[in-house]
């Protein structure tokens, strides 16, 4: 799947992350904002670009605007995200976090 739009998950209440996924024409360019980004922007920006790996993203403008999330919660928005730009219809198949079997 890729992004045919843009998709923007989470809120900017305190503990969460907004993040937004935009199609991009090459490559992955990532605008961090984070109210701990002394303290955990690597590892903000290490989650957020696995992610994307994972979900096999190869060109997206990215933005995240964090206040304090945990990892988890920075995954799932990045996959929400995600999914909401390739407009997956509520019959598509979602494997959020991996298929349970």
């Amino acid at each position: 799947m890729e992004l045919k739009t843009t998709g923007i998950a989470g809120t900017l209440e305190s503990s969460d992350v907004m993040v937004t996924l935009e199609p991009a024409s090459s490559g992955i360019s990532l605008n961090l904002e984070s109210t701990v980004i002394n303290q955990y922007g690597r590892q903000i920006k290490e989650t957020v670009l696995a992610t994307l790996a994972r979900l096999g993203v190869k060109n997206a403008a990215v933005t995240v605007n964090d206040h304090g999330a945990l990892d988890c919660t920075i995954t799932a928005r990045v996959e929400c995200a995600y999914y909401r730009g390739c407009q997956c219809d509520a019959d598509g198949p979602y494997p959020w976090g991996g298929e349970i079997a």
